[in-house]
């Protein structure tokens, strides 16, 4: 199913919210880019709506999808979702490299 926003509905029955930048590269009116990337912003009045328990992922960087204001908020996963990756590229890349390991 696709959605075009996101309703007090969908918001309070969502475990995991991950949200992306809006391509501007994707749009060739970019007029309607400009309506589209304001569309879908994750700030704390949405967060409001949420399952206290739901987390949010982006891959980052942002460019204003997720305000800087949920950075604090538990639910925001983010962070720990950039430092899990480093993570496990760091472990491919001894994998790879390292013979001995």
């Amino acid at each position: 199913t696709e959605y075009s926003e996101l309703s007090d509905e969908i918001l309070a029955n969502t475990d995991v919210l991950y949200i992306t930048r809006v391509q501007k590269e994707r749009f060739d009116n970019l007029d309607e880019y400009e309506q589209a990337k304001s569309m879908f912003v994750v700030d704390n009045s949405l967060m409001r709506k949420c399952k206290r328990n739901m987390i949010v992922m982006h891959p980052l960087p942002r460019v204003g999808e997720v305000a800087p204001e949920v950075d604090t908020d538990q639910r925001a996963a983010y962070f720990r979702q950039m430092q899990y990756g480093m993570f496990v590229r760091m472990a491919l890349l001894a994998l790879v490299l390292c013979r001995d390991f």
